[in-house]
């Protein structure tokens, strides 16, 4: 709503800009109380901090990603690598029938988590050494960018899962 509104304070005739403005300081002090909330709930529990701090720590992963996985996926660190790939939506699932083979694809899953992670991996493919690799590996073998975009969500989550389970930090070295 911020962004709308903003956007519209550009072509807003003279009149309207001074109730655009006050919309745009309400939406943002309601978007630092929020943030501040969050905040706060993070701190008091420290299961909560300490699953942050590792998701955090990993290039590409940002404070958006982080809360999404705190709040969305509980089971993150819980599970197998091949069940957090599948509830995420993010694991390549046969479509076979008898003797025909169909294409893999991705689909079910929660599909907020996974719009969050598209973001949080369009970032590490540009920050994030081994997912940049991976994707630059998927790239060179002709794999299509979104294929090879989806493979490196499902990695990214691996990652994070198998991170939060042994409750490690990010560690690369080359």
């Amino acid at each position: 709503m911020i962004t709308e509104e903003k956007n519209r304070l550009d072509s807003a005739p003279k009149r309207t800009r001074l109730q655009i403005q006050e919309h745009l300081r309400y939406l943002e002090k309601a978007l630092k109380a929020i943030n501040q909330e969050i905040d706060k709930s993070i701190k008091k529990h420290p299961q909560f901090g300490a699953k942050n701090r590792i998701i955090r720590s990993v290039p590409g992963a940002g404070p958006i990603l982080a809360v999404t996985l705190l709040s969305d996926l509980p089971e993150l660190g819980a599970i197998d690598r091949k069940s957090i790939g599948a509830l995420v939506g993010v694991a390549p699932l046969n479509r076979d029938s008898g003797r025909f083979r169909g294409r893999r694809c991705v689909w079910g899953g929660r599909a907020r988590i996974r719009a969050v992670l598209y973001m949080a991996t369009l970032a590490a493919t540009r920050c994030n050494p081994v997912i940049r690799a991976f994707y630059n590996r998927l790239l060179n073998a002709g794999k299509e960018h979104k294929v090879a975009l989806t493979a490196c969500m499902h990695k990214l989550i691996v990652i994070l899962n198998a991170m939060i389970k042994n409750q490690t930090t990010w560690q690369w070295t080359s």
